[in-house]
């Protein structure tokens, strides 16, 4: 069996269905301070809880949707357990220095190997697990785990899973890494920018201010507060995928492959 037989997770309409309705209840926790009124009363620490339990029943609904759809079994969620406690090992290596999280790597090229649905699971699990070993619970934990989870399921969105290999395929993933790891700065500024009081009047979030007004803001506060921190990221995960990238990317696949994804049960009626 070659390694172009090592092939992503396959989407069925169960699991596309879980994970628009995740990503829909995503960016409406995101983004409604942006539509509130002045008078509406910011509260994320408030709603954070109605949406990490809500969160976790969906991502429950991905795993179930995934598993009817493709026919996976228990190697695949122990492989993704896996998967997730090195995440969360690799997390705390590099938090808090200038950005610099060599999680954002493996998670790029799990994606890539597993595909969006499992991906998605896989980003955010392993942000729950992090939280938990760092000591980094609070209210802005479902958004990390929803930010970490679009990030690992876009890589698995890439095109050519099945066809693309070697440096064209390496050099794309570094690309995605590099702009990725800015979007999720970005969308885990706009959890913050709402809440946070005091700042210049040119960055300030303002509670009933026309959107196109806020989002000008909105990025002046990311150029003037978190330019340097992502870019750190970004030029992580670009020389780690780079770097490691082959030899990883090929252990997935390999333990892809022996785990038999793909494969289905058959049954035939034994002749008497």
């Amino acid at each position: 069996m070659t390694e172009r037989s090592a092939r992503p997770v396959r989407l069925g309409r169960h699991a596309v269905a879980a994970l628009v309705l995740v990503s829909a209840v995503g960016l409406a926790g995101f983004g409604w301070p942006l539509l509130a009124g002045a008078d509406s009363g910011l509260a994320h620490a408030e709603d954070a809880p109605w949406l990490f339990a809500v969160l976790l029943v969906l991502l429950v609904g991905v795993v179930l949707a995934t598993i009817a759809d493709s026919g996976l079994d228990a190697k695949a969620v122990a492989m993704l357990g896996v998967l997730a406690a090195v995440g969360a090992a690799l997390r705390p290596l590099g938090a808090g220095t200038a950005g610099l999280e060599p999680m954002f790597f493996l998670m790029v090229l799990s994606g890539r190997v597993l595909g969006p649905g499992f991906g998605f699971v896989l980003g955010s699990v392993t942000m729950f697990a992090s939280a938990l070993l760092t000591g980094g619970v609070g209210p802005w934990m479902p958004f990390q785990m929803l930010s970490m989870g679009w990030f690992t399921m876009g890589a698995g969105l890439l095109p050519g899973p099945d066809r693309l290999r070697g440096r064209g395929e390496l050099l794309m993933l570094a690309g995605y890494g590099f702009v990725a790891a800015f979007a999720y700065g970005t969308v885990m500024n706009l959890y913050g920018w709402t809440i946070v009081s005091g700042l210049g009047s040119g960055i300030s979030f303002t509670a009933g201010d026309p959107l196109h007004e806020n989002l000008v803001r909105f990025l002046a506060y990311c150029a003037a507060t978190s330019l340097g921190w992502d870019l750190g990221r970004a030029a992580l995960t670009v020389v780690l995928t780079l770097a490691v990238g082959p030899t990883l990317l090929r252990a997935l696949r390999r333990a892809t492959r022996r785990a038999a994804f793909d494969a289905r049960a058959e049954f035939e009626a034994r002749a008497d």
